[in-house]
């Protein structure tokens, strides 16, 4: 892709949403004997598109050099497995699914969705290009085909029968560099009387919110509503209904059907297209002041841990999660002034952040540590650890919660 034109539309890109400098890819994450070699790092400089409003970031990895060594795994998290467990439900109501019924979900990862529609009698089918959390999956007993999903993956999927009453695609829209051919595939394969669902977090959220950290090369795209229902339109989909959802500091469930399905539109729908305009989504001079904004914030940020390190106050992260890594390279933290980060997959374990080398330990390495603060870098996950560390309060220990604003929580 051409860096300067819009990935959508092919629009020349021309105005700045927020530039955060030079920053190394966010899951790069260093083995401890290469701490002292060089990274490549990356301009972090976002642009919104004037023509059809997506903003994005050019792509400077292919996305196999990202994908095929992912350590990411839903299934750590368990507010996100309660999150999937209770979309399978609902959608098994929503979409009258059945034991004649299949589910294809588009970057399944490690079955952590999948599991809930299986245990319900529902056939399912993951596609996962991530070789890792695709064998989890697969040891789980859920079937998943180990590739990247376009239209060559559609009209494979069709030419072998299968005809999905569901498609679900969470947090992967933005994650892929050809929209195009992405959303060109969700139609081949959707049958006329299927649906699609895709969660992704919603740019009003960031923009509102500040959370430039969920702003990393990975992340290629940041969507508005209308900005989806343009990309949809395009390839002959339309979005019926849509759900606001508190996950990833605020996302989108999108329902999307074929463009001449009798779904009708419902009224959130139209609602949230006029909170959008309201909050001038469509205007580019809204995007024009949150590099200031942004600045702000990471001087409050530092601001904190100088304080903490001038009076003697220990800090220690929680998380490497890729928004943690934004946060902390942007900020300019070093390991004096957060000594460690501690993570519950053990696949991240031992080894160092990208740009920062923070250690990432086991969680008990945190409760030896005792910290005065406890620094929360998955911030949309803060009440589940907060929860896993109730005994902080023991020592004494706080909780330091970096977004929407900076806060201490007791």
């Amino acid at each position: 892709m051409d860096r300067h034109r819009c990935r959508f539309c092919a629009r020349e890109l021309d105005e700045t949403f927020v530039d955060l400098g030079l920053s190394p890819l966010a899951n790069s994450f260093v083995p401890t004997e290469r701490a002292n070699a060089a990274e490549p790092t990356y301009p972090l400089h976002a642009r919104a598109c004037g023509a059809c409003g997506l903003v994005q970031l050019p792509q400077f990895e292919p996305a196999a050099n990202i994908f095929d060594r992912y350590l990411y795994y839903s299934s750590y998290s368990e507010s996100w497995l309660r999150h999937a467990e209770s979309y399978a439900a609902e959608m098994i109501a929503r979409a009258r699914l059945g034991a004649a019924s299949e589910v294809i979900e588009i970057a399944s990862n490690d079955g952590y969705l999948l599991q809930y529609f299986q245990r319900a009698g529902i056939r399912a089918l993951g596609i996962e290009p991530a070789s890792g959390p695709a064998a989890t999956a697969i040891a789980k007993g859920i079937p998943t085909r180990t590739c990247y999903f376009g239209r060559d993956a559609a009209a494979a999927l069709r030419a072998e029968g299968h005809e999905p009453d569901l498609i679900v695609a969470n947090n992967v829209l933005p994650h892929v560099p050809d929209i195009n051919d992405f959303v060109a595939g969700l139609r081949i394969l959707l049958p006329e009387t299927g649906r699609t669902t895709l969660e992704l977090p919603h740019l009003l959220h960031l923009v509102e919110q500040i959370q430039f950290d969920t702003i990393y090369h990975e992340h290629l795209s940041y969507f508005s509503l209308a900005t989806l229902e343009t990309v949809f339109r395009a390839h002959g989909l339309r979005v019926f209904d849509v759900d606001e959802l508190p996950t990833h500091g605020g996302s989108l469930r999108l329902h999307v059907c074929a463009e001449a399905a009798p779904q009708g539109a419902s009224p959130t729908l139209e609602r949230l297209r006029q909170r959008e305009r309201d909050a001038g989504l469509d205007q580019p001079a809204t995007y024009r002041d949150f590099q200031a904004k942004v600045a702000a914030k990471r001087e409050m940020i530092r601001g904190f841990l100088a304080g903490a390190q001038r009076a003697g106050k220990t800090v220690v992260a929680y998380g490497a999660p890729a928004k943690g890594n934004t946060l902390l390279n942007y900020c300019g933290v070093t390991p004096e002034l957060i000594s460690f980060t501690v993570d519950r997959n053990p696949h991240k374990q031992g080894l160092l952040l990208p740009g920062t080398h923070l250690p990432i330990r086991d969680p008990a390495a945190l409760i030896a540590a005792r910290p005065d603060y406890v620094f929360i870098l998955p911030w949309n996950l803060k009440d589940e650890i907060i929860a896993q560390l109730a005994e902080a309060r023991a020592w004494g220990g706080q909780f330091v919660v970096p977004a929407p604003d900076l806060s201490i929580v007791s």
